[in-house]
């Protein structure tokens, strides 16, 4: 007897389950005055401070990244671009020539984008010194590998026949490709590239909090000396930096659709990309005129018998069991909260007023989020999954309301007159048809959660991220080698089973 198939509906409210025991273990953590400081800090949202120092100080290290989300984002597009068309057996077809150097670049750039752009930084500051490039460098670098992997699937899934056509009447390959691609790849470049601008954005704010400048660093000082104002007035800039920069790329995207040639739209976005990048660049050197010139101070390799004994040496069980029940719990959250939260109030009141809580999620990092949780709460893995599930349920919550505004209201009015109630009528007359697309992306997202392990390390004892944290520190670098390595492996065997999963609901 076989054995019934939950529906896409209920395998994305089910992951909701995951909050039961990470609020449990939360709450039943709570220690004397952590309630009274957990709501001191909720009461500084609406009070931020307004004294005209701190704002300004606080503007200045927006600046800064600002600036380094900019240039980043834009190095990381360029090359992404390229590297995609490299590792592109179609376009090397186009020009006859082997396809073994596409499927070599394609398998290299895997391990660039395994790796949390966090622990980029952490790295590049060891050889580099505390330098703005270095967060660019660390932003760029993976962004830069998943751009070419987007941008190389893209290829290969477009309808050859146009290339095809243009090749046998005697166009020139270059030609040919950027005529009859170039329509549907600025379409890819211009969406995929606005969502990287807000990831590249986060990424900046994460590197501060970890010491690379820019805003996060303030935020975290101020958080670790209980300034809460202080911390919301930096917050509130962060997301009115983040709406402006949505509406800016909403307006691009709409003056770009009045050019008729899909050539023209594409050159007028990568034009402003690079221009974007190198006002960046200039605009760090005018914020930070002291910081020099980037210097390589150099690392000592390990040799093999160092990486054996480091690698002996580690507790491999609890690390990875952590780990994986750390992205587990994080993302049941990510996933299930979102559709749990708009079912149990379905009117349209509720579903506006859930925006801006999406929109806040997204806005707090998960280590801020992190550090604040430890002032009321003794450290554990349920506090790293609570503020991981949260942050990206912010950014899942977007994504479904996006969703459902494309889907049409017909059939769930059509239950309502029925007799149905409001939430039947949401869930399956507007949800369901939207689920297989919506859980498609939280198995991706599930991908990006175990990258962003790491960045709850602070907790202490939660897996691989947290030992990774304590061998950077200790420069153990046999130890921070092997572990970059687990991490790798297993982010790259988490990626190929998103696939597996994306490529199953979105058939379905």
């Amino acid at each position: 007897m076989a054995l019934p198939r939950p529906s896409a509906p209920a395998l994305a409210l089910l992951p909701a389950l995951a909050l039961l025991p990470v609020l449990i273990t939360v709450v039943a953590g709570l220690h004397a005055g952590g309630v009274e400081i957990l709501l001191t800090c909720l009461a500084a949202a609406v009070h931020p401070s307004l004294d005209p120092a701190l704002l300004t100080a606080l503007f200045s290290a927006l600046q800064v990244t600002l600036a380094m989300a900019l240039a980043g984002w834009s190095l990381s597009l360029v090359l992404g671009v390229l590297l995609g068309c490299c590792a592109s057996e179609r376009l090397l077809q186009t020009w006859n020539w082997p396809t073994w150097p596409a499927l070599i670049l394609r398998r290299s750039l895997a391990l660039p984008r395994s790796v949390h752009e966090l622990i980029w930084g952490l790295l590049l500051l060891q050889v580099l010194g505390l330098h703005p490039a270095v967060a660019v460098a660390a932003i760029t670098i993976p962004y830069a590998a998943l751009v070419a992997r987007v941008w190389r699937d893209q290829l290969e899934a477009l309808d050859p026949t146009r290339l095809q056509a243009l090749l046998q009447g005697g166009a020139p390959p270059l030609a040919a490709c950027f005529t009859a691609l170039s329509p549907a790849m600025g379409t890819v470049l211009m969406s995929y590239g606005g969502y990287r601008l807000e990831c590249a954005l986060r990424s900046a704010t994460l590197l501060g909090v970890f010491g690379l400048g820019g805003l996060g660093t303030d935020l975290q000082l101020s958080l670790q000396s209980l300034q809460f104002r202080e911390l919301w007035s930096g917050l509130w800039m962060l997301g009115l930096l983040s709406v402006a920069l949505e509406l800016l790329l909403t307006l691009w995207r709409r003056q770009t659709r009045k050019a008729q040639a899909g050539q023209r739209r594409l050159c007028l976005f990568l034009a402003g990309v690079i221009v974007a990048g190198m006002a960046g660049g200039l605009w760090l050197q005018v914020l930070l005129p002291d910081s020099g010139i980037v210097v390589w101070q150099g690392l000592a390799l390990p040799d093999w018998r160092g990486l054996t004994q480091a690698a002996a040496e580690l507790p491999w069980l609890p690390l990875i069991v952590e780990t994986l029940l750390l992205t587990v719990l994080a993302a049941g959250i990510a996933i299930g909260l979102p559709p749990l939260a708009m079912l149990l109030a379905p009117s349209r009141f509720w579903q506006v007023a859930l925006n801006p809580a999406w929109a806040l999620l997204r806005l707090i990092p998960p280590p801020l989020t992190v550090l604040l949780l430890l002032l009321s709460n003794r450290p554990t893995l349920a506090i790293g999954a609570l503020a991981l599930g949260l942050h990206n349920g912010g950014v899942m919550g977007r994504l479904l309301r996006e969703e459902l505004e494309q889907q049409s209201v017909d059939q769930q009015q059509a239950m309502a007159t029925s007799g149905a109630s409001a939430r039947l009528g949401w869930l399956y007359g507007l949800f369901t048809p939207r689920s297989p697309g919506y859980l498609a992306y939280g198995a991706y997202r599930t991908d990006v959660i175990l990258r962003e392990t790491v960045v709850v390390g602070l907790i202490g004892g939660s897996g691989l991220g947290w030992q990774l944290l304590e061998s950077l520190s200790s420069f153990h670098w046999d130890a921070v080698v092997v572990l970059i390595g687990a991490y790798a492996l297993i982010t790259l065997l988490g990626e190929w089973l998103s696939d597996q999963c994306r490529t199953r609901w979105l058939q379905s």
